[in-house]
């Protein structure tokens, strides 16, 4: 490959731009997405803040059970092949959330919708730029989780201003149809698709002890269990932060809309990050820089607990962001460089199981707090407090690891 950055897109648009298409489409099953709908989601169905996050918490959680299984597919089949399959799926979920009427089909709903979107989507664009490159993995993750980014910072400030003329279940419709769109999209890129078993010497890698683990020997590996923590907390709390962002608003005196027009500035500052990562961890591997990369959650939470204006609230958007982009890109090659890539697809659909169950955890936990009089504010000072321990599991865990190398 070129060394050239623009000799490296050309020379990879398909591929690249497959993943960034995925991506993308997979904010329609993200909680950034799904939570500017909780108002009218709650007073459809006549929910309280515990109520409505615990529905979330079952469905999400549902579909961690299910991505152990779904997730080992990348293993096995195309992602020409997979791909469509998702996007179906996450096309008919959307529609159902549009034309549903009864609340106990809603956690089923929640359930597809974080399958196919978070779950799914996800999962096959970062194993597919995980094995289908090595020197250059961390760029490839990069320019593929842009999409994510880009969802992220378009489609809620353009959809809270459609609820204005259109109804919310019209929105749905639009976004099912969005999705179904991206299908001869992904085929037309992935004609001529890399495949694991076409690119399986050229494009393989062990992991400690110079070896490919398989996910049971990972799941016996000590390592795996000292970063759970750190899989677990970014998912579940910058979950819960926008699955709640509507209380926020009201709690902290501000509209929604002020709230939701701040988030570009954290979607610029998370692309900053994702692709500064994709840099240095191809320079520098992950073991010098996962122990790190959760502190400056711990301090955007800490700011949002405190602050009460706007511009705060935009300093904390920007400390989060650092971590969340450099989370785009770090585990993912993590898994890559520590266990090895011929069974990168069963081992991080562990991982993302556990992220996604992290996810299901933290609109639950903290609804039900909220429900129980535990402010919000107050709420993430704690879980600012969680990520420096988890800091420090990560750098036990890897300190530890480094000398099966």
């Amino acid at each position: 490959m070129s060394p050239r950055p623009g000799g490296f897109l050309r020379d990879n648009a398909a591929w690249l731009g497959a993943g960034f298409l995925m991506t993308f489409l997979s904010s329609f099953g993200q909680t950034f997405f799904i939570s500017i709908f909780s108002g009218e989601i709650r007073a459809a169905y006549g929910l309280s803040h515990g109520a409505w996050g615990g529905l979330y918490s079952l469905g999400t959680t549902v579909s961690a059970v299910v991505m152990i299984w779904a997730g080992a597919l990348t293993d096995m089949f195309r992602v020409r092949v997979l791909g469509p399959v998702v996007l179906v799926g996450l096309a008919l979920a959307a529609m159902a959330m549009a034309l549903n009427a009864w609340l106990f089909l809603l956690p089923i709903i929640i359930f597809l919708l974080r399958l196919f979107g978070q779950g799914m989507s996800v999962h096959l664009a970062l194993v597919a730029m995980t094995r289908w490159f090595t020197a250059t993995r961390g760029k490839a993750l990069s320019i593929a989780s842009v999409g994510f980014s880009v969802g992220e910072a378009l489609l809620p400030v353009i959809f809270v201003a459609a609820m204005v003329v259109l109804d919310w279940r019209i929105l749905w419709v639009i976004s099912a149809g969005m999705v179904l769109l991206g299908i001869p999209v992904l085929v037309r890129l992935l004609r001529q698709e890399r495949t694991p078993q076409s690119l399986a010497s050229e494009h393989s890698s062990t992991g400690m002890q110079r070896r490919h683990w398989t996910r049971k020997q990972a799941l016996l590996s000590p390592l795996f269990w000292f970063m759970a923590p750190a899989l677990l907390g970014p998912s579940a709390f910058i979950t819960a932060f926008f699955f709640h962002q509507v209380h926020l608003a009201e709690i902290k005196g501000w509209q929604h809309i002020e709230l939701v027009a701040l988030f570009p500035i954290y979607t610029a500052v998370s692309l900053l990050a994702m692709f500064a990562t994709g840099w240095a961890l191809d320079k520098w591997g992950t073991a010098r820089m996962m122990p790190y990369f959760l502190l400056p959650m711990a301090i955007g939470f800490a700011l949002v607990s405190f602050v009460t204006g706007l511009v705060g609230a935009s300093l904390a958007l920007v400390f989060l962001a650092l971590t969340v982009g450099a989370n785009s890109t770090l585990p993912s090659a993590f898994w890559a460089e520590f266990y090895g890539t011929r069974h990168i697809g069963a081992i991080k659909a562990m991982a993302t199981a556990v992220m996604v169950l992290g996810s299901a955890i933290g609109p639950g936990l903290t609804g039900v707090l909220i429900d129980h009089r535990v402010a919000l504010d107050q709420q993430f000072l704690w879980i600012g407090a969680f990520f420096v321990a988890a800091s420090a599991l990560v750098w036990i865990g890897i300190t530890r690891a480094a000398r099966s190398f």
